[in-house]
């Protein structure tokens, strides 16, 4: 009998255990090669799993149970052929047409459709008890992928799926086991609060000149670049520059010395369907705004999908974080450690402000920076806030380093 054995990846160099999330296949199933048998949790990141053959699989571990990296936690016997996929008949046009024609039952539940969804979405749709067809496919030939699913499930159900007198509470309780990475996050949380003088400066920001120069040009940006062009570029160049000019914001303490970079690693929060991801963009100070947008766009569709590695999401200088997508007005961000500071952007709200003397509409963000005060003074905080506002207020200084167009000419 030709079997191949299954072993734990190492998540990196640092991890010598991990947890088995969750089998999406059954002991004695036979699978094919490359399928996605389980997904596993270390205090990192997430990992698919894969068959590494086709046939039978024996599965040597519980899912929820702790193993070692290198651990053989499935074995495959590929004598076993998997069967051959079966060709589904097309109906007809005529056939469709009458068959659309005919009224549903009404009280028959809608079955539950996978077929054109990856193995994690399938244990998704299963769980939730939903139809792949529901669901908008991004993934090839329009195939439903786990993200897809979550971003179904979080999209919330329409109002007329609400009964009048509630959402209908079992008065059950569920407790589900913490996944190692929000273990993980959950410890650095305290220990920030705990270990950290975090102190939060604010201030508002009028978007307009920012605004106008995103609506005349970003259709010839995306033609050229292949990328939309967003705020978070612009923030992001604007943060690297303030950095430059403010470089205990852009350090650290270890021990009895501040360390400082003469780089901008910048972390940019990303949502994901395992919570909040922070992958960073190595050497932004270097970057174009095209660049900056690739980068962001690259590194959201890696941790929708699952695919950030260990190195993507360590080493950052500093972070941004906006709540402003999912509708927040104002936050104090927490620090990422070891870092000393993170901005925080909100939504961006048409407010009444006074300007020369006169009451105009503008629109307004609210954005946020949390700092360490044992490295950070109050001067430098509020400065480097209210440089990023300079140039966000006026772009042109992006250009310029953060200098009028005049000081450069001039030399000054």
């Amino acid at each position: 009998m030709a079997t191949v054995d299954i072993k734990v990846p190492s998540p990196g160099e640092s991890i010598s255990e991990v947890r088995i999330a969750q089998w999406l296949v059954k002991d004695g199933d036979v699978v094919n090669k490359d399928q996605v048998i389980a997904e596993i949790d270390s205090d990192k990141a997430t990992l698919e799993l894969v068959a590494e053959g086709a046939g039978q699989v024996k599965l040597l571990a519980e899912a929820d149970q702790t193993v070692n990296v290198g651990d053989v936690v499935a074995r495959i016997d590929t004598s076993v052929a998997a069967p051959a996929a079966k060709k589904e008949e097309k109906p007809k046009a005529q056939e469709q047409v009458q068959e659309a024609k005919k009224p549903a039952p009404a009280a028959a539940p809608a079955p539950v459709n996978t077929a054109s969804a990856t193995p994690v979405a399938k244990a998704m749709l299963n769980e939730k008890g939903l139809s792949a067809d529901k669901v908008k496919g991004s993934g090839p030939n329009g195939r439903v992928t786990k993200s897809d699913v979550a971003a179904y499930v979080s999209g919330g159900v329409k109002a007329d799926a609400i009964a009048m007198n509630g959402w209908g509470g079992s008065r059950e309780a569920k407790r589900t086991k913490m996944t190692s990475l929000r273990q993980t996050v959950a410890k650095r949380l305290v220990a920030v609060k705990n270990q950290t003088a975090m102190l939060t400066t604010f201030n508002e920001v009028d978007m307009s000149a920012v605004m106008a120069v995103r609506e005349k040009y970003k259709d010839k940006f995306k033609e050229a670049h292949g990328v939309n062009l967003g705020f978070m570029s612009f923030f992001t160049k604007a943060v690297t520059e303030a950095l430059r000019l403010f470089p205990t914001v852009n350090g650290q303490i270890d021990g009895e010395e501040i360390i400082t970079h003469d780089y901008a690693d910048i972390g940019i929060a990303v949502s994901s369907p395992k919570g909040l991801m922070v992958p960073v963009l190595r050497n932004a100070e270097r970057m174009s705004l095209a660049e900056i947008e690739g980068g962001i766009k690259a590194l959201a569709v890696k941790a929708r999908d699952g695919k950030l590695s260990i190195d993507e999401m360590t080493g950052g200088t500093f972070t941004i974080t906006n709540g402003g997508v999912f509708g927040s007005m104002l936050s104090t961000p927490i620090i990422n450690p070891p870092q000393s500071a993170i901005l925080g952007m909100h939504n961006i709200v048409e407010r009444p402000i006074a300007v020369n003397g006169q009451v105009v509409i503008r629109p307004i963000m609210y954005v946020a920076l949390s700092y360490d005060h044992r490295i950070i003074d109050g001067k430098e905080s509020v400065s480097f806030l209210y440089k990023v506002k300079e140039m966000i207020e006026d772009p042109n200084k992006l250009i310029f380093g953060a200098k009028e167009p005049g000081e450069v000419l001039l030399g000054l």
